[in-house]
């Protein structure tokens, strides 16, 4: 989703990312860009930081005896990716996740990757006890450069209408 600009005083405008519970239709696909290209800083740091100790992560020996023969990208790390590629268009605006489903890790990911992602939305409805939000439940796919999906989740949000999200708000 591009940026929506809105005037905020004179000759001053504002970017504003994501979605109002409005702006959802069932059966649309957005398609999350940039790219990200996994490094192995990338892969070491974040299995470290989540102390993560399975060696096929960061002990290429190791990896080169497993059916893989070097090492995996740490599966968490692609999933906070890959939903972290989603955000501007689907959550940006969400007063909440609700939940995550069904994650899938259909191929391994490897140092040297390029993935993208996609989200499909596949239901909406308003918020029975908070007439100003909805909820939203999409799929999202995490993808490789050769279009090959590598994981897949569906995740609920709650999500303002029009007119009822926090940058909506005077002086935000």
């Amino acid at each position: 989703m591009s940026a929506e600009a809105r005037e905020v005083g004179p000759n001053r405008f504002r970017e504003s990312y994501g979605r109002y519970f409005e702006d959802f239709a069932v059966g649309h696909i957005y398609e999350h860009r940039p790219g990200r290209t996994i490094t192995e800083s990338d892969n070491t740091w974040f299995t470290l930081l989540t102390m993560n100790q399975h060696p096929i992560h960061f002990d290429r020996e190791y990896a080169r005896h497993s059916e893989f023969g070097r090492p995996l990208v740490n599966s968490t790390f692609t999933l906070a990716l890959v939903a972290g590629m989603s955000v501007s268009d689907t959550s940006q605006k969400a007063v909440a996740n609700l939940g995550w489903t069904d994650i899938a890790l259909t191929a391994p990911v490897f140092v040297g990757d390029t993935i993208y992602a996609e989200s499909e939305v596949l239901e909406k409805r308003e918020s029975r006890s908070r007439p100003t939000q909805g909820i939203v439940r999409i799929a999202t796919r995490g993808l490789k450069a050769d279009g090959a999906v590598f994981m897949s989740f569906e995740r609920n949000m709650l999500v303002p209408k029009r007119g009822h999200a926090v940058d909506d708000k005077a002086g935000y």
